[in-house]
């Protein structure tokens, strides 16, 4: 099956759940759906992350990955099992989606504490890329980090601020936020070197040994401002990556009023990943990033 194929596949079975879909997007996760081989997958997936994460990933993962008790043994992981030990260390629950959803609901789910998960799961033509997140990318790469309570924090800003720029053109701004700090964002480690934390690299088998180790992506200092008038690329590995000091930095910086931000930045050209602007905190310069904007 290749990526188109699957990419049908996904989309026959978006319109098979739509009948069981609530006003919400949200459907009940139904353990009964998936085979034998939907598990084996899990389970291969799982196990090779496995062996590459260690040293790789921040702390604040691997705490939370230990707290859910995340395992490969039975594959696919009940959701509500989850959510149960998520609600009481952050107030944050699981809730299945047939996938991809609309933006508005998105944002109202994250602003309640329900994180929106992809119910299926890839097949195997999709194990080393995958166009649409499925349950492996958004349970083993987004949920360990709800159980921290400044990130769980985060999100909830981050959802409530989401309602806002919708209502002021400015949902792109926050699309590329996301994207650099949930899905593609590295923190700083007590060594000096780089961390992952974003979910689009824990759950990556080539960018999680990528992001860190490679010397080809620029890594710059985090900038709200910066990240926001940033475009980003959404089918190869990244060019740059920005990282922050700690999770509190991060929600200490969307607490404000991103108002005058956006106001900054309407009309403003956007900046390419290969961008390295004078006002950039350089952290590692990177063989693709030469270029002054």
């Amino acid at each position: 099956m290749d990526k188109y194929s699957a990419a049908d596949e996904h989309e026959k079975y978006k319109i098979a759940r739509r009948n069981d879909m609530r006003a919400d997007y949200t459907i009940d996760q139904k353990m009964e759906n998936y085979s034998e081989d939907d598990h084996a997958v899990w389970r291969e997936l799982f196990d090779r992350q496995m062996k590459l994460l260690p040293g790789r990933v921040c702390d604040e993962y691997w705490e939370g990955f230990e707290t859910l008790g995340v395992a490969s043994e039975g594959g696919v992981p009940n959701f509500d099992k989850l959510s149960d030990i998520m609600e009481k260390k952050t107030g944050w629950r699981i809730v299945a989606v047939p996938g991809a959803i609309p933006i508005g609901p998105f944002f109202e789910h994250l602003a309640n504490k329900r994180f929106p998960v992809t119910e299926w799961i890839r097949s195997r033509s999709e194990m080393d890329y995958l166009e649409q997140p499925d349950c492996f990318h958004d349970i083993f790469g987004h949920v360990p980090l709800l159980v921290n309570p400044v990130f769980a924090d985060y999100m909830v800003a981050y959802g409530k601020g989401g309602l806002k720029a919708m209502d002021q053109g400015a949902v792109k701004y926050l699309g590329r936020l996301y994207w650099y700090t949930v899905e593609f964002g590295l923190i700083r480690a007590k060594d000096g070197g780089f961390r992952i934390y974003g979910a689009g690299i824990t759950s990556s088998k080539t960018e999680s040994v990528y992001a860190v180790e490679s010397d080809i992506p620029n890594r710059i200092g985090f900038d709200v401002m910066r990240m926001m008038q940033t475009d980003f690329n959404i089918t190869a590995l990244q060019e740059v990556y920005f990282v922050i000091d700690s999770f509190e930095q991060l929600f200490d910086a969307t607490l404000p009023d991103f108002t005058p931000y956006y106001d900054q930045l309407k009309g403003s050209k956007a900046h390419s990943p290969l961008d390295i602007l004078p006002s950039d905190t350089l952290l590692s310069r990177g063989k693709v990033g030469q270029l002054i904007a």
